[in-house]
This record gives structure tokens, C-alpha cells and sequence, in this order.
């Protein structure tokens, strides 16, 4: 029997009348603060869940563990989601992207991965709440990220069948991730920056499994990304071969995020819109190319990159627009003023459109 959605209800409606704003870069934003090994522990921040005494003498560096300032700074995570939804956005993505025993793990903190997507998704929640409005619901979007392991591609040279993770561990580890986001508050599961479709799968087969065990199915976008002008992602598919490959997942919208920026990535978009008919559209592309000189890290101001995302409306190509690496509130805000104008991409009555209606 088919499950009906129980949370983000509006949602598919939504896509339909307009294109949505998800979010920018977290990554981005973690960087502003530049935060010292020091205050990634904790130091410094007194709000009433500080946790500093708790990694003050951890064994290992933790800098640059961004999933862990959910725990230690809170405020931190809280203050660049209030900006985006306050810069006009839709959608925020949970500050789970690393946030599995196998990443963690190089961090020897796996066993902190469920604590920290309950605690992320509970941070957006709150910031949800707060900015949402009869007129304009926000919603939690729980990230899965890829983790740092691929199953489809060897890590020697000299040994191609060689494997450092396999379909079970994949599969175990985002089970655990998905149940804390859901518990957490997350309105929406995205399972992005794909570059290896059989990491996805195992995503997809866990958060199945997840629906199956508790009754509660949300919405599902899945995120994609093409790696080079080759137009496949890393473990070899055509944007094409690897709709086919996850179609089955039913999901509210697919997409492409992150690796190139929009203009680069606009023939791909083309080309998945043309094959997904019957399925809403995101994107979000990073702000153009790397560029150490820049305050964000890459080339693109906000006017450039909500220039390149409006062109992407006009033509009918997307419903969910974004940012992804290099992206700032400044440049949600500017995608959002850019698109505001624009119709959301006309999607057919096929099965998926209307399992999400």
C-alpha cells in the first residue's frame, strides 16, 4: 500500500505555483567565523547546552569537523540558517552533510553521528518556526551527504576490485542518519552531491527501510553531481543513466548541486529536465570556479550567480533553486529577487507527481 506524505503536505503544491529557494553554502558561512580549535570544542560559548568540558581534552583535532559545532556551537549553525531564511529562503539544509559514523570516523567520533543530525535537525526546526508564516512555510531539509568512501570505485591503483566500505555499511550508517533527522524535525530528505550512484542507492534502500519501519513518508529530492565536462558523475554515469538509476525512489524532486558552477552545469540540468518529465527540478550550483583571492572562496558575486539561475527559469528548467559552495545569504537573496518573477518548470501528471500531490 502507498504511503502518504505526513509532513511538508504543501510542498508539491508549492513547486508547481512558484520555483522555492533552498539555502547556500554552509561550509561558506562555518568559514567566515573562522573558528579556532579552541571554539570548535566549545570554548567560548555559554549558552545552556554547552558542551566544552565534555571535547576539551579529545584526543584528536577536531577544526574543520563542521557537523560538530551543532553540539558545541549551536549559536554558530543558528545564526547562518536565521540568514538564509531571513535573506528569503525556503528550504534549509540540515548541517548533517558529514554526519555518519563513516565520516565521522575520521574523526574518531562516529559514535557521535546520531546526536549530531538529531541536534542539527532540531536547530533548523527551531529556525523554521520561527520564520515561517501562513503565507510562507519553511521547511527542514534533512542532508545526506555521500560520505568520504565510494563502494563503486577502488582507492588502489594496483588493486581494482579493492572496496573501503560496502553496501551494508553504507546502508547501516544512513539508517542511523535518516532516523535522527526524521525524529530531529526534518520536513524533506535529500540525499546530494552524489558521485557515486551505488553510495546513493544504499541512501535510498535505508531511507526506504526507514519509511517501512515507521509508517512516516517525507518527501524526497535527490541531488546529483557531474564532476567534469565528461557530463557523468564519478562513478561513470550520464545524467540520463543515473535518473534511470534512481527513479525508482519515487522522489519529489532531482537534481544537480555542487563541482561546477551554473554555467557549466546548465547542458546537464537541460538534459535532466528533458528526462524527468514527471519530476520537479533543483539545482544548485556552486558560485562559479574556485578563486583563493575571493571573500567566499569562488568567482561568483550574487548578481552573477542569480543572473545565471534566472536564465535557468526563464528557460522552464527548474523548481527549487539554490547555492552550493561559494554561496552566501547575500546570494540567496539575490536568486530569489532574480527567479521571483519566473514561472516554476511545468512537471506532467506522471506517478511521482502525483504519489507527492
Amino acid at each position: 500500500m502507498t504511503q502518504s506524505y505526513t509532513r511538508a503536505q504543501t510542498l508539491p503544491a508549492l513547486l508547481a505555483q512558484r520555483i522555492a529557494i533552498l539555502d547556500g553554502a554552509m561550509g561558506t558561512m562555518i568559514q567566515r567565523f573562522k573558528l579556532s580549535e579552541a571554539q570548535y570544542r566549545g570554548e567560548g560559548y555559554t549558552g545552556p547546552d554547552a558542551q566544552y568540558a565534555r571535547f576539551k581534552d579529545f584526543h584528536k583535532d577536531v577544526k574543520g569537523n563542521n557537523e560538530l559545532l551543532s553540539l558545541t556551537r549551536p549559536d554558530v549553525i543558528r545564526d547562518i540558517h536565521e540568514r538564509y531564511l531571513a535573506a528569503g529562503a525556503d528550504l534549509i539544509e540540515t548541517n548533517t552533510f558529514g554526519a555518519t559514523t563513516i565520516a565521522q570516523a575520521d574523526y574518531d567520533m562516529a559514535d557521535l553521528a546520531r546526536e549530531m543530525n538529531l541536534r542539527s535537525a532540531q536547530i533548523a526546526r527551531a529556525a523554521c518556526d520561527k520564520y515561517s508564516t501562513p503565507d510562507k512555510p519553511r521547511y527542514v531539509v534533512g542532508a545526506l551527504g555521500p560520505t568520504p568512501k565510494t563502494a563503486s570505485i577502488s582507492p588502489d591503483v594496483n588493486d581494482p576490485g579493492a572496496r573501503n566500505v560496502d553496501f551494508e555499511q553504507l546502508r547501516a550508517a544512513y539508517y542511523e542518519q535518516v532516523q535522527a533527522l526524521v525524529e530531529g524535525g526534518a520536513d524533506v530528505l535529500m540525499v546530494e552531491t552524489i558521485f557515486d550512484t551505488l553510495n546513493a542507492k544504499a541512501a535510498l534502500f535505508a531511507i526506504d527501510e526507514y519509511f517501512a519501519a515507521s509508517g512516516e513518508r517525507l518527501p524526497l529530492i535527490i541531488s546529483g553531481t557531474v564532476t567534469d565536462a565528461s557530463g557523468r558523475i564519478l562513478s561513470g554515469q550520464t545524467v540520463t543513466a543515473f535518473w534511470h538509476s534512481v527513479r525508482h525512489a519515487q522522489p519529489l524532486a532531482v537534481g544537480l548541486n555542487c563541482a561546477l558552477g551554473a554555467t557549466l552545469m546548465r547542458p546537464y540540468i537541460q538534459e535532466l529536465a528533458r528526462v524527468a518529465g514527471d519530476t520537479f527540478i533543483s539545482c544548485y550550483p556552486n558560485a562559479g570556479l574556485p578563486n583563493p583571492m575571493s571573500d567566499t572562496g569562488f568567482d561568483e558575486t550574487p548578481d552573477v550567480t542569480s543572473r545565471l539561475l534566472h536564465e535557468f527559469a526563464a528557460e522552464g528548467l527548474v523548481n527549487i533553486v539554490g547555492g552550493c559552495c561559494g554561496t552566501t545569504p547575500e546570494h540567496i537573496a539575490a536568486i530569489g529577487q532574480a527567479v521571483s518573477d519566473q514561472h516554476a518548470r511545468a512537471v506532467s501528471a506522471g506517478p511521482f507527481y502525483r504519489e507527492a500531490a
